[in-house]
């Protein structure tokens, strides 16, 4: 799985990106449950999970910080 484009996630409109952020945090929620239950099989998804978080929540500082300079 490869790591997705900050181009990508900007086409994103606001609602899909509030939706996109909610599964994200999900995801790891469970990846942490999964860890502590000594289930998780692929340890690398926690990465890929923190990286994609912190790109969608960059996107959405910028739309948000931008929104309000232009008032």
């Amino acid at each position: 799985m490869a790591f997705s484009e900050v181009a990508e996630v900007r086409k994103l409109t606001d609602s899909e990106l509030t939706e996109q952020i909610n599964g994200t945090r999900r995801e790891l929620f469970d990846l942490r449950f999964q860890r502590a239950t000594s289930r998780l099989e692929t340890p690398h998804r926690f990465r890929h999970a923190r990286v994609k978080l912190a790109q969608l929540l960059t996107v959405q500082k910028e739309r948000s910080s931008s929104a309000t300079a232009t008032i």
